[in-house]
């Protein structure tokens, strides 16, 4: 029994994905099996329904925990509010309760230098990353209220550092950044505690990246001081166990950086 059973978490983009080698390549599903081990009922959203699905099938399985998947895509022109409140509509339907949101969803055109780079683009990752993370905590703000509950919220170096070619990236990302640190502003009177992480883990994503815009690779990532990326369940995943732990409250209104995935510093 780990100390997060009986909790309740929202994890957006927490669907399954595969590096070329076969191990685990996405940071949501990566928080998933790490909070699986302690225990979690866990709600997976995203766009891709198989994805969703092969996460819940083997979670369930290997840690014999609940597992809802809901698809949910927040993009240009759609009813996102409403999107949103389903999903948390269904949380509170099967599991009554919210403790953890995390929002890791994020689609972008990474490697578009910012000149050719369309409205439509523009969009795709401010919908997908900033107006979700939004809608998201806004839906579940009064129930993590009631639990005294966490947001970790996932920003990136690529806004820290003006990364070539990720200017929607960034710019949706450090959108995130400010309105997390709002949020644990507002909302540390309310006991939820509200952090951010800019890790830089190996994932399907950045592999395809690596493939598709090898330029803008080789300019915008390197290797962190420790010699190798962040692994997405055993350094990425157990921060954001930490971040829920009822040990960590005393850090609430604090915004970490989770530096290269290899530490946590305030």
């Amino acid at each position: 029994m780990g100390f997060l059973t009986g909790k309740t978490a929202i994890i957006t983009g927490g669907g399954r994905a595969v590096l070329q080698s076969g191990s685990c390549g996405s940071i949501g599903y990566g928080i998933a099996t790490a909070y699986a081990k302690e225990g979690a009922n866990l709600v997976l959203t995203g766009r891709n329904i198989r994805k969703l699905e092969e996460a819940k099938e083997e979670l369930e399985r290997l840690y014999q925990i609940r597992v809802l998947s809901v698809g949910a895509d927040v993009k240009a022109g759609a009813d996102n509010e409403g999107v949103v409140d389903e999903v948390v509509r269904q949380t509170l339907e099967a599991f009554g309760r919210i403790d953890v949101l995390i929002n890791v969803a994020q689609a972008s055109a990474s490697g578009v230098p910012l000149a050719e780079h369309t409205s439509g683009q523009f969009d795709l990752a401010l919908y997908s990353g900033l107006y979700a993370t939004f809608y998201y905590m806004k839906a579940c703000y009064p129930y993590l209220a009631e639990t005294k509950g966490a947001v970790i919220n996932f920003a990136s170096g690529a806004g820290l550092f003006g990364n070539f070619g990720q200017c929607a990236y960034a710019a949706a990302k450090e959108g995130i950044r400010g309105l997390s640190r709002v949020a644990a502003t507002e909302w540390a009177k309310d006991g939820i505690n509200v952090n951010v992480i800019c890790p830089l883990a190996w994932t399907a994503q950045l592999e395809n990246f690596e493939r598709e815009y090898p330029e803008a690779f080789q300019a915008n990532v390197k290797m962190p001081p420790a010699g190798h990326f962040g692994d997405v369940e055993a350094e990425i995943g157990r921060v954001c166990v930490q971040l829920a732990s009822p040990d960590f409250k005393y850090m609430t209104g604090e915004t970490l950086t989770l530096e290269g995935g290899m530490g946590l510093r305030p």
